[in-house]
């Protein structure tokens, strides 16, 4: 149990007394951690506000069932920690992160994922997150996390951390190594994920408030920058850059 002093001060020859953990202040007793939650499934993502509201120092805001949900409610709420699935339906949860963070530059961006690749944790590290925690990870460890990110630190699980060290001694020595650019701009990886995700041209209309005409011309832009002739072939070039993983759900309009 946190020891407990009595501290005293005078105001207008009263004694006033309050009793704080040893070394704190009131400001960081009352401080508690602004949270939007945002994962694609209803249930597991009511159950992690379970788990978040039993820490004590953790307020969940609100939720978000999908990537472009997430970067509005961030910033229109501005919380503390956007804690966050990576395979996020509309806007994946890389892309998703880069919108927030210039969206609301003070907001950290913890993302969930069931096993990224070093190239996954990579794009997640460069798009602005603070960090990625597996979904294996226990309440005790998710907690530790946001408390990490909230207070401006990085945190990565252990088991991505020590994979990440390897990769970088393996790597070290490549002087030649040149990271390959990003051809597409940020709408096109957007309207690319919603193709792969099985949405029709007249649907990612809808969904993006675009007319017809200019989902059909970012195809048409995707298509010649990436020297693909065919939607099979965007598919497969989606899900080797991360922009969905197989277990990502069709969206329906």
């Amino acid at each position: 149990m946190i020891p407990q002093r009595e501290a005293r001060t005078r105001e207008g020859g009263m004694d006033t007394a309050t009793h704080l953990p040893r070394g704190m202040s009131s400001h960081q007793v009352a401080r508690r951690i602004r949270v939007l939650l945002a994962y694609r499934q209803t249930l597991l993502r009511q159950g992690l506000r379970f788990l978040l509201a039993a820490q004590g120092d953790i307020d969940v805001l609100a939720e978000a069932g999908d990537g472009k949900e997430a970067v509005e409610k961030a910033e229109q709420l501005k919380p503390d920690v956007v804690l966050m699935d990576m395979a996020m339906p509309i806007l994946n949860g890389v892309e998703a992160t880069r919108l927030i963070k210039k969206r609301a530059q003070q907001t950290k961006v913890l993302l969930l994922t069931l096993g990224a690749t070093d190239d996954d944790i990579y794009r997640v590290l460069q798009a602005g997150a603070s960090g990625c925690l597996l979904k294996e990870a226990d309440s005790a460890e998710l907690a530790l996390a946001i408390q990490a990110v909230s207070r401006g630190s990085s945190y990565l699980s252990p088991a991505i951390s020590e994979r990440m060290v390897q990769s970088y001694l393996r790597l070290a020595g490549d002087s030649d190594r040149v990271a390959e650019p990003e051809p597409l701009s940020v709408r096109e990886r957007e309207i690319l994920q919603l193709i792969a995700e099985g949405l029709s041209n007249q649907e990612i209309a809808r969904k993006l408030i675009l007319s017809v005409k200019t989902v059909e011309a970012h195809k048409s832009h995707i298509m010649r920058k990436l020297n693909i002739r065919g939607r099979t072939d965007l598919i497969k070039y989606a899900i080797r850059k991360g922009l969905i993983d197989l277990d990502t759900p069709a969206v329906t309009a």
